[in-house]
């Protein structure tokens, strides 16, 4: 079961053709990997702060489908797909809500990202184990 989080397009984050900026939904792709976190009781900050650990990106894909515009409501899901030592992958989905409340979410665009678990010395770690669990168990149930 994905994580999901709601963002409205704001106007600053669309161009003169009034559609969202394609490096925008890396933003959205960053606030479903905070989600996630905080679903397993670990803010991003206690990450960074109580463990001394980042998760800098060392690859990202982003397929886009259909333009999101200003105003629109989308609903980011994300999910843990890999985790291999202090490496994990994470997958996210870009959707539309429906106007007029119709049942159908239309999907915008759908990528990944790949982080190293690191220090701040950019030396590999893992996560607290509690951490691992939680993701590993999110991986099987999304499967």
């Amino acid at each position: 079961m994905p994580v999901t989080a709601e963002v409205r397009v704001r106007y600053a984050e669309t161009d003169q053709m009034n559609v969202v900026y394609y490096a925008n939904y890396y933003v959205w792709f960053e606030i479903g990997r905070v989600e996630v976190l905080r679903s397993l009781g670990l803010s991003y900050r206690q990450l960074e702060k109580d463990h001394n650990l980042g998760l800098p990106v060392i690859e990202s894909h982003c397929r886009y489908r259909s333009p999101a515009r200003y105003d629109d409501e989308i609903v980011v899901e994300t999910r843990p797909s890999m985790l291999r030592g202090s490496v994990i992958k994470f997958e996210y989905k870009i959707l539309r809500k429906p106007h007029g409340g119709g049942p159908e979410r239309e999907l915008l665009a759908e990528g990944h990202t790949v982080h190293v678990v690191c220090d701040d010395k950019f030396q590999r770690q893992h996560f607290p184990q509690h951490v691992a669990e939680g993701i590993r168990a999110m991986m099987v149930e999304g499967s």
